[in-house]
Parts: structure tokens; sequence; C-alpha cells
């Protein structure tokens, strides 16, 4: 089969590494929510050689992320669990980080309150989530470029969009979840991160 492949996550892993690396030293298990085509679990779990990285995703993307995973010969990347935020029906367990990219504003804003939750749910004490993506900020977007986007992912569908940080602080905060950091990232995005 031919593995999907995203020139996004391609570009972005690099500057996401550099930020991670500070973060992982002394972490073991990493759980990725809406790993796509699965390159960042293989790029991350082959640059952090320690860290024992899960992916997850719904059950359509599970066949392309295996066989990514599968040709990445790496012993640390697991293969994907079925996650649907909503129903979380395969998680067991707490992990020592958590990691999503380009996930909230494709998902509606229920889907991302259940995506906090999940973190919450299986983050131990202390852990970190990090969410890598384009957000606003008190209802005004940072760039011109963002506010295309959020136009036309709102065409796309009327529950997609990019989300106000200060909304995702709120759903953080509903479930345990303190804010820790705002890390500017290359090409308009960020990369938040809240503590349980």
């Amino acid at each position: 089969m031919s593995i999907p492949f995203s020139a996004a996550a391609d570009r972005n892993k690099e500057v996401i590494g550099d930020v991670l690396e500070t973060h992982l030293s002394h972490v073991q298990t990493v759980l990725e929510i809406g790993s796509g085509t699965g390159q960042h679990a293989v790029y991350f779990a082959g640059r952090f050689s320690g860290v024992v990285w899960q992916p997850t995703d719904r059950a359509e993307n599970i066949t392309a992320i295996s066989a990514r995973v599968n040709e990445s010969g790496l012993k640390n990347v697991l293969l994907p669990l079925v996650l649907d935020v909503e129903a979380q029906a395969d998680l067991v367990g707490r992990y020592d980080f958590a990691f999503s990219a380009n996930t909230a504003h494709i998902m509606s804003v229920a889907q991302v309150r259940c995506m906090f939750n999940v973190v919450s749910t299986h983050l131990k004490v202390n852990a970190v989530f990090a969410l890598y993506g384009p957000f606003k900020y008190r209802g005004q977007h940072t760039a011109q470029s963002n506010e295309s986007f959020d136009a036309m992912l709102q065409q796309q569908g009327a529950h997609m969009g990019i989300r106000d940080k200060a909304d995702l602080d709120a759903m953080a905060f509903d479930v345990g979840l303190d804010f820790y950091k705002d890390i500017e990232m290359p090409a308009n995005n960020r990369l938040l991160m809240w503590r349980r």
C-alpha cells in the first residue's frame, strides 16, 4: 500500500522536536492523540530513543499508521491504538507526557473538550500535555494567513475552526490541567502546554 504523506508534518517535525527535547529528558512514555499519517510518531521515536511513543487515531487511519510504524523498524514506537476522543475505548493506563498536533482546529469544540478529558484521564500527576497548531488570542488571529486558514476550515465544515487560547485554558482547567507554557513556533503556530 502507498502510505499517506503530510508535507506539513514533514516541515514541522524538527522544530517541534527541538522544543520537545527539553521536556522529554525524563519522560518514558508519550501518548499522541491524532497521529494522522504517523510521521511525527516515527520521527520523534527515532529522535528520542529512550521514549516509548504510543500513536492513536480514529479507526480509518490505523492501517496507514501501522504501515509506517512497521516500515520504521523502531522498537520504541508502538502500533497505533484506535481512539475516538468521544469514546476513548482502547486506552488504559497513564502516560508521562501527551502530544497532539494540528487537531484542535479539525475537531468540533465538543471533541476538543473530550480530548482534554482523555488527556487528563491518562496523564500521570505533574505530566504535561503539548498541543501544536494555530490559535487565536482574545478572539483575534495572530496573522492574516491564520485568518484565511480559519475561513477555509469553516467552509469545509461548520464544526471546524481555529480555537482561542482562553477557551482551551478553560477546558483544561475544568479537567484539572493548569496552563504551563506558550511557545512561539514558525509559520504562525504555537506549542501550548498544560500540566496535570
